[in-house]
């Protein structure tokens, strides 16, 4: 069965929209583990707009599934994995000012610079992931660069999956085909829903794990989080 991380990124936006600590981040990965989530992901940016320094060392006592750290690998992010030491690390090129992650990396330009982040990163026994486009050409450059996993980057699928879902899914088919090849584990994650989730897990071969947010906390606003996450797990299920 594909896992649920559950990125917690919009519970601290929340919360720094009045400066408080409520709602609070720690209290909502201990509620996502105790309802079925299987991990917990953040993306700590530099201007700490969301999570922040203090998050991170926060949660890492209470997270008992899988804890995933997002970022791009400047050298501070870097040395703050390192201490920490979560169960994953993913590597994301996105630009500080970013709203949100936009791209996946060129692995073939950046290949020299992903070889020695990720050198670190398992010297220290961190599993590692980069962010990558739906492109099965780049595959062979993730490879090389000796990461564990790769994060195909849904947002254009998840654009196109009501116009198409066939056209939607046929790179990211192809492209999980090709890391399987190379003995890479798969994740995905941006923009999957509810509503496109299933379809994409039951056409994705070797689908280790999703990382979902947005989607997730803005359906707990109708739903609950209780019900959001059992519904994602459910439309993960095999049976």
């Amino acid at each position: 069965m594909t896992k649920l991380s559950v990125n917690i990124n919009k519970i601290a936006t929340i919360r720094n929209a009045r400066g408080a600590k409520t709602p609070s981040v720690t209290e909502a990965a201990i509620k996502i583990q105790e309802f079925g989530g299987q991990g917990i992901t953040i993306h700590p940016r530099p201007d700490e707009r969301h999570i922040t320094r203090k998050d991170v060392y926060d949660l890492k006592p209470l997270v008992y599934t899988e804890f995933n750290i997002e970022g791009n690998p400047h050298r501070p992010f870097i040395d703050m994995v390192l201490e920490v030491k979560p169960e994953q690390v993913t590597l994301v090129p996105d630009a500080d000012d970013a709203i949100t992650s936009n791209a996946g990396w060129d692995c073939e330009k950046n290949l020299d610079f992903l070889k020695s982040v990720i050198a670190e990163f398992k010297n220290a026994g961190i599993r590692t992931s980069i962010f990558l486009d739906p492109n099965p050409e780049m595959v062979k450059f993730a490879a090389e660069t000796g990461t564990d996993r790769i994060e195909l980057y849904t947002e254009a699928y998840a654009k196109n999956y009501e116009t198409d879902k066939e056209a939607a899914i046929k790179p990211y088919y192809e492209t999980a085909v090709e890391a399987t090849k190379y003995g890479l584990g798969i994740n995905a994650g941006h923009d999957l829903s509810l509503d496109n989730l299933k379809y994409f897990a039951d056409n994705i071969p070797n689908l280790l794990e999703v990382s979902i947010g947005h989607a997730l906390i803005s359906e707990a606003l109708y739903l609950g989080l209780e019900n959001t996450i059992q519904a994602y797990l459910k439309r993960l299920a095999k049976w």
